[in-house]
């Protein structure tokens, strides 16, 4: 059957699932085939795709997501686009050297429909965060100065109402507007539930007049607000954020929060389990190289969010330490539910957002787990003994082998990897070196059982699970030096990438 004909027909047989209530759709929005509402997808972060992909044939549009990029190499984590059930597609834009707004096209013909400015400040770092946006229902949430939430009705129109929302009241706000302009900042994506309660950790800069201090916070459905520091929830005065970029992510039921915190001026921290209804603590782990066994590193530079499996199990990248004893890959650290059991750790994961992939997509799998991750798998090139040899993997959370890099730690066994396709001229005394794949969250299509990758090269790849083949391939751009970006999927099958500070709209 034709990758168009498979189109048709998973289109058609998931409108019957979805009136006889047998798909499974994210937590975190109501049941709409389609939609890609927040960053990786779902607020469990699994970026499984709930519609089947368009082949890779054709770029149908073009859009900026940034409207003065930096020559040369780009450090800068664009944030996510998200898709509407009607197929409206919201993307960020960076419009100036710390400015921003969110800007509306018809995912079908990229007809631009409506532009929203956003006071937005992008929180200094490494690499420059992006604007991480989210849908509910009829109600798009975007990042806003002063660590408020701009709320835009109607997404799919050219008109909509817009209000905002202020986690520590809106009166207190309008005392003193200037002291919370300029003393907090949101710093990561926003998250909300199956409910519309929104989460999202913030930066508090200065003193304000109800001593806010760096954390969490929690905006409830009819826009009261609560919020917790990093330092009360990890039981560490030392820490002093929620980490960079880390968009909290909720377990299956919508019960457990998920979030790391660290001390930004050293770079150690926990990853904390909270009740989501409450923001009490349920339990908070030190982040720890599985292999030293000294503290990991979380560094502003990265994206990495917390997964969560279908059977609940958290999965948080992290740097090693020593640096760079595992040539920068670092560790993907592998946790239960509530964070009272370390399980496998992954051989990659400083910079990357694990994607579910369910195990029978994988032809050549034969083992006992229901599902696999799928992740970066870098091996950077004169970082310690590392050979440019960079890959994209299948791994098993539950079962072992040895590290490649340190062979006397246990890490998820491979289950099969594909190497990077175009040679890197930057490392010609490194055979076999090539570019590097350039997520920070891959789409997975379950109807083709492929996973959608970018490339540093310029080109978007789609993964064949059952061939382990990259069997379709289409070229964005010529290819540069970028910080992670994000594949998604829309409503209608089109296949999102970023790459050289532009957004390609790629189907059939």
């Amino acid at each position: 059957m034709s990758h168009q004909a498979k189109f048709v027909q998973s289109r058609v047989i998931v409108a019957l699932l979805v009136s006889v209530g047998c798909v499974f759709f994210p937590r975190n929005s109501p049941a709409q085939v389609g939609t890609w509402p927040t960053h990786s997808h779902d607020a469990q972060h699994t970026a499984v795709s709930s519609v089947i992909s368009q082949p890779l044939n054709t770029i149908h549009w073009h859009a900026a997501v940034d409207l003065d990029p930096p020559t040369g190499e780009i450090l800068i984590h664009y944030g996510s686009p998200v898709v509407t059930a009607a197929n409206t597609v919201i993307v960020p834009v960076r419009t100036g050297a710390n400015s921003f707004r969110v800007v509306a096209h018809d995912g079908a013909t990229g007809e631009r429909l409506w532009a929203q400015d956003t006071g937005y400040q992008a929180p200094s770092a490494g690499f420059m965060p992006g604007l991480g946006s989210t849908l509910f229902g009829n109600r798009l949430f975007v990042p806003d100065v002063a660590g408020r939430v701009l709320v835009r009705t109607n997404p799919d129109s050219a008109t909509g109402t817009v209000t905002h929302l202020y986690f520590y009241g809106q009166e207190n706000f309008q005392a003193d507007p200037q002291i919370y302009e300029q003393n907090v900042q949101i710093n990561t994506p926003l998250t909300t539930d199956a409910k519309g309660n929104l989460f999202f950790g913030f930066l508090v800069l200065g003193s304000t007049p109800i001593g806010l201090q760096s954390g969490l916070a929690r905006i409830a459905p009819d826009g009261k607000g609560t919020w917790v520091s990093a330092a009360a929830i990890s039981g560490d005065s030392t820490i002093t954020n929620v980490a960079m970029s880390c968009a909290p992510a909720l377990s299956n039921d919508g019960s457990m929060l998920y979030v790391a915190v660290t001390d930004a001026s050293v770079g150690d921290g926990y990853l904390v389990v909270l009740n989501s209804a409450t923001l009490a603590v349920v339990n908070h782990v030190l982040l720890l190289d599985p292999s030293s066994g000294l503290d990991a590193t979380l560094i502003d530079e990265s994206s990495a969010t917390p997964t969560v499996g279908p059977d609940g199990d958290v999965y948080f990248g992290v740097l090693e330490n020593p640096f760079p004893s595992h040539n920068d890959r670092g560790w993907m650290l592998h946790f239960n539910g509530d964070l009272s059991t370390q399980k496998i750790p992954g051989s990659f994961g400083w910079d990357d957002t694990a994607s579910i992939v369910d195990a029978s997509l994988v032809a050549s799998y034969h083992g006992t787990s229901k599902y696999l991750l799928m992740t970066k798998y870098n091996n950077y090139a004169g970082i310690n003994t590392g050979d440019g040899h960079n890959r994209i993997a299948i791994l098993d959370p539950n079962a072992t082998e040895n590290d490649p890099v340190i062979p006397a730690t246990k890490v998820m066994k491979e289950v099969i990897t594909k190497l990077g396709v175009t040679p890197d001229p930057d490392f010609p005394n490194f055979p076999g070196a090539v570019r590097e794949w350039c997520i920070n969250t891959a789409a997975v299509d379950p109807f083709t059982k492929s996973v959608i990758a970018n490339s540093e090269d310029g080109k978007l790849y789609r993964w064949d699970l059952t061939t382990n083949t990259l069997s379709e391939r289409i070229k964005l751009s010529g290819g540069i030096g970028e910080a992670y970006t994000p594949t998604l999927i829309g409503s209608d099958g089109t296949v999102y990438g970023i790459n050289d500070a532009v957004l390609s709209a790629i189907g059939k």
